[in-house]
């Protein structure tokens, strides 16, 4: 019987593709080839496509940078915030920051920094390890919007790993709002924020909104009198695949077309 069973179950297996596939949905879309693009030699390394802001060598890419140093390839925050030459919409953006060590102060006023997508959204740089303060104002925070789902953060002294994905608001010609902004965020590895559609800009003394800016903006790291580090800062601009609808979708029976009823 086991034999028996055996030779049906792989007679079933052989037939399933042919039985599976007699009929093909094709959604009539001619597609654009997607671009190669090299990804790098580790998951952090940027890739082919990659718009490097800081290697470790200069701060060329950054306006307001003068009193900001360099310390073993790392920058480290001087005193007023800086803002990327160069202007972006949707991204992705790799960043890593330290905490000072040792650690001084608590709350807020501990390891205190930000990353402002478009220099006005803030996903919030704090000492976060043992260190409590309110809950949307802590590291991979929304600043004043939303916590970042877990706390993930490392120890001072040890470098964070930012991976943001980070789609722009788009504004109609008169100025209102006509799709906000989302970012995804991966902080050393884990999820903290999944596609969270932010209310407007970040400030601290009044609530969110949205004000009617271009479809590009500088990416700004704060200043907020802590000596933070940041290093291997590197952006891609984000398109998505691209086709056109050049036939209604249908069905592929045997060579002939059956339109979807």
């Amino acid at each position: 019987m086991k034999i028996v069973a055996s030779t049906t179950a792989f007679l079933l297996l052989v037939a399933a593709p042919s039985l599976s596939f007699a009929e093909e949905y094709l959604n009539g879309i001619q597609w654009d080839e997607p671009r190669v693009v090299d990804p790098g030699e580790s998951d952090d390394a940027p890739p082919s496509d990659a718009i490097v802001l800081f290697d470790g060598s200069d701060l060329s890419e950054w306006e307001n940078a003068e009193t900001w140093k360099i310390e073993d390839g790392a920058m480290v925050v001087g005193s007023k915030a800086i803002v990327s030459k160069q202007s972006f919409g949707d991204i992705q953006l790799h960043a890593e920051w330290s905490a000072p060590t040792p650690a001084k102060g608590e709350g807020q006023g501990r390891g205190n920094s930000g990353i402002f997508l478009m220099n006005r959204y803030e996903i919030q740089v704090l000492d976060s390890f043992e260190n409590p303060t309110y809950f949307d104002g802590q590291a991979g925070g929304i600043y004043k919007q939303t916590p970042p789902a877990v706390n993930a953060t490392r120890p001072p002294g040890q470098w964070n790993t930012y991976d943001i994905f980070w789609t722009a608001p788009r504004f109609n010609e008169d100025g209102s709002l006509k799709s906000p902004a989302y970012i995804t965020a991966v902080h050393n590895g884990v999820l903290i924020q999944n596609h969270f559609e932010l209310k407007g800009d970040t400030p601290y003394n009044r609530p969110p909104k949205y004000t009617a800016h271009p479809e590009k903006g500088p990416i700004g790291i704060q200043d907020h009198g802590n000596p933070v580090k940041f290093r291997n800062i590197w952006v891609r601009e984000f398109k998505p695949a691209h086709g056109e609808q050049v036939e209604p979708p249908y069905i592929l029976d045997k060579g002939e077309k059956k339109p979807i009823e």
